[in-house]
């Protein structure tokens, strides 16, 4: 198959983000992932996204792709086989990775995000558009192995096992792919701090949000909001998985103090995961259950949305290096940041100081900064203000033209 790079403008992405199918064969994407798609579109002719099917029935949040959408007309889905044994990775190897080459030599532009070991199909890609002597750039939002790395200990043992055998090469990997890049996407300042070192061309911060200019909070509501925010319980959310990376015992640890200075607060956690049981029944021992709630995963966006523009802090403990899109869509709600400090957070908020940012573990110190904050509700009001200065700068549409912008700009023609 010949490649014309004067006459080609399809963009070739990988995404982790599995895929469904129903039985009569259609698919089923996460609506962000659709949303990026959509957005994608706008800044090349013609996208096509590898990403792995997954055979079990599509969670809440997947949406069907319909053939008449005028969204997606230009977008193509190939389904690569989920294989995240090695067994099951090395079976589908060969015929992956031809499919793999075949569309590496449809498109004029290559974006691959990577992470993982087996089954990591974007490394697959990166290192076959390397042999074909294909420039990419390789994307990611954290840091996958220092993930891995951490879970040792905190898990079943052979989830143990697996972490302390896989850690080590998939940093290997990571490495060689970024080191063998044309450009490196790094998804806020944790990530490319790790990763920007190894590489050997361009490496650029860019984010990964999927908030539009009308999800900012208005101003109207934002005055109104930081008057509102100087008398009443301090309301205090959190956005995202009750996974142990996202250091939900932390999270409660920090309202038990609080509850011990007598701070008067409600608090929210959104989401939904593998620890949320046990934060259960550790609210409920805590005597917190009345002023804490977990409704669980919400699949309206738009009430997401709501409840970060109502409420005045939103407390994370994130325990792993990453770049959580949840942190930006707070500030774009006007809701300031109360968590651990990392390059990511402390970056977000550079510029406004919208937030109060303490080092990673330090539940007493984080309790310490709410509880000045509730005593000092003038100081509160305009944290909010600076929030939704902080968030301003950040829509869908301005970030992924500037990464389609970087990716026209360093893999031209070589």
């Amino acid at each position: 198959m010949t490649w014309d790079l004067a006459l080609n403008d399809t963009l070739l992405l990988y995404a982790p983000v599995p895929l469904h199918q129903d039985a009569e064969g259609g698919f089923f994407v996460e609506s962000q992932a659709l949303n990026g798609l959509q957005l994608w579109t706008r800044n090349f002719a013609r996208v096509i996204v590898m990403m792995p099917l997954d055979p079990g029935p599509p969670p809440p949040g997947w949406v069907p792709v319909l053939p008449d959408d005028p969204r997606l007309d230009r977008v193509v889905f190939e389904a690569l086989p989920m294989a995240f044994r090695p067994d099951q990775f090395l079976r589908h190897l060969p015929a992956t990775q031809r499919r793999i080459r075949a569309l590496i030599a449809e498109a004029q532009w290559l974006s691959f995000a990577i992470g993982g070991l087996f089954g990591d199909w974007g490394a697959v890609a990166c290192l076959t558009a390397h042999r074909m002597g294909r420039p990419f750039a390789a994307w990611t939002d954290r840091v996958e192995s220092q993930v891995v790395r951490q879970e040792i200990g905190t898990g079943h043992w052979r989830a143990n096992l697996r972490a302390r055998l896989t850690h080590r090469p998939m940093a290997m990997l990571e490495r060689a792919i970024v080191r063998r890049a044309a450009l490196g996407l790094f998804h806020g300042r944790e990530t490319f701090e790790a990763y920007a070192p190894y590489a050997r061309g361009p490496a650029e911060i860019v984010h990964d949000v999927h908030i539009s200019a009308e999800d900012h909070i208005d101003p109207d509501r934002l005055a109104a909001k930081a008057a509102e925010a100087l008398t009443g319980p301090l309301r205090l959310v959190y956005a995202g998985r009750a996974d142990p990376m996202k250091g939900p015992f932390d999270w409660i640890e920090v309202l038990e103090r609080l509850a011990q200075k007598g701070v008067d607060f409600r608090a929210r956690w959104l989401g939904d995961g593998t620890d949320r049981p046990a934060m259960l029944a550790r609210l409920e021992a805590s005597g917190l259950a009345s002023r804490v709630e977990m409704p669980g995963f919400l699949v309206d966006r738009a009430a997401v949305l709501e409840e970060l523009r109502d409420a005045h802090l939103f407390l994370f403990c994130h325990l792993t290096p990453e770049s959580p899109r949840c942190l930006i869509e707070a500030l774009a709600s006007g809701c300031p940041l109360a968590g651990y400090a990392s390059a990511y957070s402390t970056d977000l908020i550079a510029g406004h100081g919208g937030g109060a940012l303490v080092p990673r573990g330090d539940t007493a110190a984080l309790a310490d900064q709410i509880a000045q904050l509730d005593a000092n509700r003038t100081q509160l009001a305009q944290l909010i203000l600076s929030a939704a200065a902080d968030g301003a700068p950040f829509t869908d549409t301005a970030v992924f033209q500037q990464r389609s912008q970087v990716i026209r700009d360093h893999l031209g023609a070589r």
